[in-house]
């Protein structure tokens, strides 16, 4: 269950990057369970998407006009997408609680995660805080989804 804290706390930064890194772990086939979730990540068209999405989003940060996380279109995103990856690592019967604890964990790193956003911008600006901020979330999303299991 703790990849699915720790992927909230991803989807708290950027909404779509969790199904980005889940798309690319269910397509090699490296995520820790075989889940309804897991399954529809790897497919084709649902990857591409998810990355795409990813993309696009991390894009979109650096624009000046780029709403802040927590405004409740942008925390709903990270309600969905944390749900949905929350449930999708944690185990089989046990994917309501994945949800939950990505959820909780979502909410709590959105606000967190502006704060410290905001004082880093207020330092060394927008663009350049945003790509350090991609590079550590787009790594640990990835480190989370294709991380071998604990019990392999």
């Amino acid at each position: 269950m703790l990849r699915s804290i720790l992927m909230g706390l991803v989807a708290g930064q950027r909404s779509m990057t969790p199904l980005a890194a889940l798309a690319g772990a269910a397509r090699r086939g490296t995520l820790p369970h075989d889940t309804p979730g897991a399954r529809l990540m790897a497919h084709p068209l649902i990857a591409t998407g998810g990355v795409a999405m990813g993309a696009l989003e991390m894009a979109g940060d650096k624009m000046k006009t780029a709403p802040d996380r927590t405004v409740f279109l942008g925390l709903l995103a990270r309600t969905i997408t944390a749900g949905f990856a929350g449930a999708a690592l944690a185990p089989p019967k046990r994917q309501f609680a994945g949800a939950a604890l990505g959820i909780g964990a979502a909410i709590g790193s959105s606000y967190a995660g502006l704060a410290a956003r905001k004082w880093a911008m207020a330092r060394w600006g927008q663009t350049a805080t945003g790509f350090v901020e991609e590079a550590i979330v787009f790594s640990a999303a990835n480190v989370i989804a294709n991380a071998k299991p604990a019990h392999a």
